[in-house]
């Protein structure tokens, strides 16, 4: 297990031990190891060779001894005997906003709530209202809620599928019976919710792959299995087709499995004003296939430049004359929306820069939270001047890489800023988000944000809708409106790399790249892993046809300054 693996099996414990009313401190033991893993810079199977988990805090001998097994061995039976003590729908209800731990076990030792449908019905008998500590406007949330999973149901997030599809897919290249092998599907689209995992390989021997493959780890049950395509369960209840072609079918499988289906279908229809067919094979002129050995070369027969995966939707990528050089991550020379331990985050402000300075970047902005966000320690400004002086301290230490004092500043349901102009004017940038009031309707919300783009102390608009994927929609807001406002004050908006908020989405940031509106595209980064979520953003990015240019945090520091200044 990674750092993520092991800080979410700490977190479940944590969970369960909490479902369990067991001793406050053991449940916060686990969480704060939890959290303390997440935010590590460095991979904590390193520390398990080290034998050095003991000197980090708050790590006794018996937490040392469980995220040593959970790292060499990639389980734990204590947690397996946790789990067996209670009901797997009582866990599940974890996934309905509002339901925490505590609740979970009041539904289920006072209503006898052990599933989500038993979560429904004794919300629609009225029986969970009048439960100690929920009422009628607890109820409501909780049926909007499960309305919500069900619609999502089967669907799994980005930023939690790719890395373990990438896994898989370094697994079947060491097979020797492989050839060539790639992603495919919605996840090479990089869209930012998936169903499932689409695999790709070429070999001559397809039996030996499917066999190879069956055996990876992860793999909880063999769902079909034939000569072309082998589908898998993983453990998570994650499904993974894997399809094997012959090599020189590689390139037309690729592009045909990777899609969109509406991309497809367009291209069929291309294909046939010039007397040729495509299928899943190649391209067909009568029953001679035509030679494809690349991606490249199967556009190139249809008289078209290469259309890279993330910008295959029929949104009039035919119609160009010329593929735009779509933004990369190599392009992006720093970022802007960071958290330390100052506010909610998991490490350091040094600990940050030093991971951003590793990953070539040579600028970070930090922006912890402001003081309206109580529940995560924001700022108040004498709080926010001993910060900058840190700031100040730690910028003395690098010739290459500056951190630029920003913050996280909260905007009131009134559209004013949370903390006074004379404080905000001190800082190098500020990013304006809404963290309350979510309910505020579609015109209140969109007066709210527009006030807040014509501060002349806010420069980005943080997370613009608000949303949560698979967990909540973002609040009701015009986004057009907000576009323009945005272009009018000169305003930045921000696409929030977060897997799980990857807000705004990709049509709303070709419409802001329409109507010359600049983005930044910032990992909101909680811990030092949290920086690299900057590549689910170049994604989105990249399916809004952005270039470099669109982007702010392509430029150089110079650069920036002058955009945030202007």
């Amino acid at each position: 297990m990674d750092n993520k693996s092991v800080a979410s099996t700490l977190e479940r414990i944590a969970d369960l031990l909490e479902i369990k009313a067991e001793n406050p401190f053991k449940v916060r033991a686990y969480r704060n190891a939890a959290r303390m893993i997440e935010g590590l810079g460095t991979d904590i199977r390193r520390h398990v060779e080290d034998k050095n988990l003991s000197d980090m805090p708050g790590i006794g001998k018996a937490l040392e001894e469980k995220i040593t097994l959970l790292v060499t061995e990639g389980r734990l039976e204590y947690y397996e005997e946790l789990r067996a003590e209670i009901p797997a729908g009582v866990l599940e209800i974890l996934s309905i906003p509002s339901l925490g731990p505590k609740k979970a076990r009041a539904l289920w030792k006072e209503a006898n709530v052990e599933t989500l449908a038993d979560l429904r019905r004794a919300c629609r008998d009225n029986r969970v209202a009048g439960l100690k500590g929920f009422g009628k406007r607890t109820q409501d949330k909780i049926i909007e809620g499960l309305d919500f999973r069900e619609k999502h149901e089967g669907k799994f997030l980005l930023g939690r599928v790719r890395p373990v599809a990438m896994r898989l897919l370094e697994y079947l290249r060491a097979c020797p019976e492989v050839k060539r092998a790639e992603l495919a599907g919605s996840l090479r689209r990089w869209k930012e919710v998936v169903k499932d995992v689409d695999l790709l390989t070429s070999s001559t021997r397809p039996e030996r792959v499917m066999e190879y493959f069956v055996r990876a780890d992860g793999v909880a049950e063999v769902i079909v299995r034939g000569k072309t395509k082998t589908s898998v369960r993983l453990n998570s209840g994650m499904q993974v087709d894997l399809r094997v072609v012959a090599d020189d079918q590689f390139a037309p499988a690729l592009v045909y499995f990777t899609g969109s289906k509406a991309h497809n279908v367009a291209m069929r229809g291309l294909a046939q004003k010039r007397g040729l067919k495509i299928n899943e094979y190649g391209i067909f002129r009568g029953k001679k296939s035509l030679p494809c050995p690349n991606e490249k070369a199967f556009y190139k027969i249809l008289d078209l430049p290469f259309i890279p995966p993330e910008m295959r939707e029929d949104l009039g990528e035919f119609d160009l004359d010329k593929i735009p050089r779509l933004i990369e991550i190599t392009d992006l020379k720093g970022v802007l929306h960071t958290h330390s331990t100052w506010s909610d985050g998991t490490a350091e402000i040094e600990a940050m820069a030093e991971k951003a300075r590793s990953m070539g970047l040579s600028y970070m902005g930090l922006s912890d939270h402001s003081q309206a966000a109580s529940y995560a320690n924001g700022l108040d400004g004498a709080r926010l001047g001993r910060q900058m002086k840190e700031v100040d301290g730690l910028n003395k230490r690098w010739k290459n890489f500056k951190i630029l004092k920003g913050l996280e500043c909260d905007i009131l349901p009134s559209g004013d800023l949370d903390l006074d102009p004379k404080t905000l004017s001190r800082l190098d940038f500020v990013i304006g988000s809404i963290h309350s009031r979510f309910d505020m309707n579609e015109g209140e919300m969109t007066k709210r944000v527009c006030k807040a783009l014509s501060n002349k102390n806010l420069h980005i608009l943080g997370h613009p809708t608000g949303r949560l994927l698979l967990a909540r929609d973002g609040f009701k807001i015009d986004l057009d409106q907000v576009i323009e406002a945005a272009k009018k004050s000169k305003k930045i908006i921000e696409l929030n790399a977060n897997p799980n908020r990857l807000d705004l989405d990709a049509p709303h940031c070709r419409r802001a790249r329409e109507r010359s509106v600049k983005l930044s595209i910032n990992p909101d980064a909680h811990s030092t892993d949290g920086l690299e979520d900057i590549r689910y953003g170049v994604a989105v990015a990249r399916r809004a046809w952005l270039e470099a240019n669109d982007v702010i945090n392509t430029k150089d520091l110079k650069g920036l300054r002058a955009i945030l200044r202007s």
